[in-house]
């Protein structure tokens, strides 16, 4: 089978359709179509089948798009053993990070990747952890987030390597009630109107799982995936909110623990299997590594 055929059934099964596809190898979706009949040919069973207006793999395409990652992979070593002959790592790194991660790591990570010879090409993100097979067709390495209650994303395409456990805690406006407590129950707030990220993402994980622990149903008022704009509702005194504790706070607004209960979100990092064999990549994880260990250690 043709290595360059196997490139655009791994690029389908990411992208999720001919003309994604198309548009990622810079040729024409009649070209790409044209590729995965010739596999299919060359497998000698159906890898394609229709889907609606789209299509979809077949087991049978399932279970090569796997063999599919092991040829590309050991061309991924391949080119990796060469690479190694030389002293140090070179090339580019594609990142792509959820923006309050970024703020807190990327700083650290640029300097410790400084004279490494690695470039990195750092992007802000702002997906859940769901999408991670998805962006991993376009960058190398994903810094993303999870509730410590919620599993690991599982599958054979995805390298996960949890990082640092952050945790959450509730911030108040500094005239509430609860302002002098040293930490709040969430049975305490069941009048509070809550201010909160879109649903899928961790903070808003966390807030249902505290509920779901403790009973309590958070009314939520508005949700916002800004930071800083939550900071300024709930200074505003708009509502309460979860906020994870390396996030820069708002000097105004008042910071406590939630009683009874572990709330945290989970950073990792995650790539393709292969990814690990390039030393560029490998320079990156080593970098975010030691600056996650940076903030564990500051905090």
């Amino acid at each position: 089978m043709d290595v360059e055929r196997l490139r655009v059934l791994r690029e389908l099964a990411d992208r999720g359709t001919v003309s994604a596809t198309a548009a990622a190898l810079s040729l024409t979706p009649s070209a790409v179509s044209q590729q995965l009949k010739i596999l299919a040919r060359e497998a000698g069973v159906p890898i394609l089948e229709p889907d609606g207006r789209r299509l979809r793999l077949t087991d049978a395409g399932q279970a090569l798009v796997l063999r599919a990652e092991d040829v590309l992979a050991a061309l991924a070593r391949a080119d990796a053993e060469m690479a190694s002959y030389r002293r140090s790592p070179r090339g580019r790194v594609r990142v792509a990070m959820f923006p309050s991660g970024a703020a807190l790591l990327l700083p650290r990570v640029l300097s410790r990747i400084a004279e490494s010879g690695v470039e990195i090409d750092a992007q802000d993100v702002d997906e859940p952890a769901s999408s991670v097979p998805q962006l991993l067709a376009d960058f190398d390495v994903i810094l993303t987030h999870r509730d410590e209650r919620a599993p690991s994303l599982i599958s054979p395409r995805v390298r996960l390597e949890p990082i640092l456990r952050e945790p959450i805690d509730l911030v108040l406006p500094p005239d509430h009630a609860l302002a002098g407590r040293p930490a709040v129950g969430l049975d305490e707030l069941a009048e509070e109107s809550w201010i909160s990220v879109r649903g899928g993402f961790p903070v808003d994980d966390v807030l249902q799982s505290v509920a779901a622990a403790t009973g309590v149903q958070p009314r939520v008022v508005q949700r916002i995936n800004d930071f800083r704009v939550i900071e300024e509702l709930v200074l505003g005194g708009h509502g309460v909110a979860l906020m994870p504790r390396y996030v820069p706070s708002h000097r105004g607004l008042v910071s406590k623990r939630l009683a009874g209960v572990r709330a945290a979100r989970i950073y990792e990092l995650a790539t393709r299997p292969a990814a690990v064999e390039r030393p560029a990549v490998l320079a990156v994880l080593d970098a975010f590594r030691s600056a996650a260990a940076g903030v564990s250690t500051a905090s």
